[in-house]
């Protein structure tokens, strides 16, 4: 399956070109319905993979999968890829011209077709897509119940703070009560809630619904993959799904002979988690200076022990290919078990917090009531 490197190497795109062809992957976890989302390519891939091998043409194939498609948008991009090919582009060309169609994807496709292996490289990115939504699905299983729970106790709280509090508030005025330094904080807060709680809301709001604004922006982008992976429990899990499309990506180019420094290129494309693409860049500058891809791999935290030293045994052996597919499923199995722990483990932690807090919020206001009480008797 060897191939001419010269034929793939990533070529200047102007401006204007590269403004069509932005990534779609780089948009890990949106809020909208894509064009072309992952579940499509999934099963465009799938299914073209699985009628080229059965001696269907590229033209009728791609007529065929148009035909499945419910949705207009998607129908029209397939329309337009098959007219290129009809045109005389090659399908890696044809994609590449369509902006829901990452450089990863486009070499990918190039490979195949220089090494007649189509159908084979088809059925990998079919495999990798579907690695990719099922990770999505066991991210939104593990954080749904959790998230649900956490917005619930934030209301709870909101509502107490804002409505409940200012109750006792008048109270402790009226009876000229003096008040601890808890209670005296509770109200603070209350006060706080009460002069700015529609703003938060509001530029809560808007974050969510301009998130995918938001994400262009690079510095958004770091402080926010920073914050994530710091967090206890979920740093963890999303850094075990990234690293786990990371060893994905890498054994599938290498099962295509793409060297090193190339998969490092492309890979940085099609995942877009700022911690894993600012290792990535140093890992590939320092494989440029002559370094081996395992010592490149252990001067960041990112990459784990486990990895290093298998790498540095694929090295040694000439197994790159099958030490980076056994490294994917081990971390694909790892993130399967850390999603039903993350949601066993979230929900009574959650509760534990929304308990304590509603706990200190009725002990701030019932402790001046008892020293009312005291006076009185």
């Amino acid at each position: 399956m060897a191939f001419n490197l010269d034929n793939i190497t990533v070529k200047q795109i102007d401006a204007k070109e590269k403004a069509r062809s932005t990534s779609f992957l780089q948009k890990e976890i949106t809020l909208f319905n894509k064009r072309f989302s992952n579940k499509v390519k999934e099963d465009f891939y799938t299914e073209l993979s699985v009628l080229l091998k059965a001696g269907i043409t590229l033209k009728d194939a791609l007529e065929l999968i148009e035909n499945s498609q419910k949705k207009k948008q998607n129908k029209d991009i397939l329309a337009a890829i098959s007219q290129d090919i009809i045109s005389g582009e090659s399908l890696s060309e044809a994609l590449r011209v369509q902006k829901q169609f990452t450089d990863y994807e486009y070499h990918s496709i190039k490979i195949g077709e220089e090494t007649g292996t189509l159908f084979q490289v088809t059925e990998q990115l079919g495999a990798f897509f579907n690695r990719k939504n099922e990770q999505r699905r066991n991210l939104i299983s593990a954080l749904t119940y959790p998230i649900i729970i956490l917005s619930t106790a934030v209301l709870v709280v909101a509502f107490m703070l804002r409505y409940v509090v200012p109750m006792f508030q008048d109270i402790f005025k009226q009876q000229n009560v003096e008040l601890p330094t808890i209670t005296k904080f509770i109200i603070s807060l209350s006060d706080f809630m009460g002069d700015y709680g529609l703003i938060l809301f509001l530029v809560l709001i808007a974050l969510i619904v301009f998130q995918s604004l938001l994400n262009k922006r690079k510095s958004f982008k770091k402080i926010k993959d920073k914050l994530v992976l710091r967090l206890p429990f979920i740093g963890r899990f999303v850094k075990g799904i990234y690293l786990s499309q990371f060893t994905q990506a890498v054994s599938l180019l290498t099962a295509s002979k793409v060297p090193v420094v190339n998969s490092i290129q492309l890979v940085k494309q099609m995942i877009n988690f700022y911690p894993l693409q600012h290792a990535l860049e140093t890992v590939e500058q320092h494989i440029l200076q002559g370094e081996s891809l395992s010592k490149s791999l252990s001067q960041h935290k990112l990459f784990d022990d486990k990895m290093i030293a298998l790498v540095k045994v694929a090295e040694e052996t000439n197994q790159t290919e099958f030490i980076f597919d056994r490294l994917n499923q081990q971390y694909n199995t790892q993130v399967q078990q850390q999603s039903k722990m993350l949601s066993t483990i979230m929900e009574p932690f959650i509760i534990l917090i929304v308990g304590v807090l509603v706990g200190v919020i009725l002990i701030a206001m019932y402790l001046p009531m008892f020293k009312l009480s005291s006076a009185i008797g």
